[in-house]
């Protein structure tokens, strides 16, 4: 009986071990997320959470398996922009009036890796630590950073919604951007913090005195290369003309003759 006791308690203990040993969350702090990375199956697209009941078989096998964990919280950014509005210098320059139409914003980016994104990140561009997730968001923020910079400083980027945006408003348009181009991020935020901008009531005006001066101008410089052109080619077409006619009285001299005849005839009547 002893000695049965002692069999079904070391089998207890092999048990436990083994199932302690398969059971992945016992590495994972609470709050946090794990990565299961194996050398025989890869990355498990699955990420662990604390607490969390999953059983790997091939966790029993030695040094085969390592669990990262990652803190998945929110970072935050700042970002330091300033530019002008589109052609700001030359709209300023045209109008005379000394004004600036340049702008500079302080502002917070803020943004989390989505936890179900997380394995397939670690997998895509090998992160196997906090330090390397780190380094990866923050090449997230410098993106961002460009594409609000790019959308701020486009000519394509109509005043109206500048306006809105250096303001402190929600732009769909710049925040669908960002989501299509870092679709392992979930809520983003882009917050003003401090803002200097400029006229825009006298920016669009201005702009609009300068398309009517370029309209005009384009309309002066159509009308007197048209008219360049027309003579152009009115000359074009009397020096061909006359190239035929040397041609005929170099191949036919006689028609010479019965011109200088009728000339005097002509005179003559």
């Amino acid at each position: 009986m002893k000695k049965f006791l002692i069999t079904l308690f070391v089998l207890l203990a092999l048990g436990c071990t083994v199932f302690f040993i398969g059971w992945p969350h016992l590495k994972v702090p609470p709050g946090a997320y794990g990565v299961i990375i194996s050398k025989t199956h890869g990355v498990d697209l699955k990420p662990v959470k604390s607490g969390e009941f999953r059983w790997l078989w091939y966790k029993l096998i030695p040094t085969n398996v390592k669990i990262p964990f990652f803190n998945l919280d929110y970072k935050d950014f700042t970002v330091n922009l300033n530019s002008e509005l589109p052609s700001g210098s030359s709209y300023a320059a045209f109008a005379g009036l000394g004004a600036d139409f340049s702008w500079k914003i302080k502002a917070s980016v803020s943004f989390r890796i989505d936890p179900e994104k997380l394995t397939g990140l670690a997998a895509r561009k090998n992160i196997t630590d906090q330090n390397a997730l780190n380094d990866y968001e923050q090449e997230i923020a410098n993106g961002i950073e460009l594409i609000i910079l790019r959308t701020l400083t486009s000519a394509e980027t109509d005043s109206e919604r500048l306006e809105k945006i250096l303001a402190g408003s929600i732009d769909d348009q710049m925040n669908q951007e960002i989501a299509g181009m870092f679709q392992e991020i979930c809520d983003f935020s882009f917050t003003i913090q401090s803002a200097h901008f400029p006229d825009f009531v006298l920016y669009r005006q201005v702009r609009l005195l300068y398309e009517e001066f370029l309209a005009k101008e384009r309309e002066y410089v159509s009308a007197a290369l048209s008219s360049t052109a027309e003579k152009h080619i009115e000359s074009q077409f009397r020096f061909n003309e006359l190239e035929r006619y040397g041609v005929l009285l170099t191949k036919y001299p006689v028609l010479l003759e019965y011109i200088t005849l009728e000339k005097k005839a002509k005179e003559g009547f």
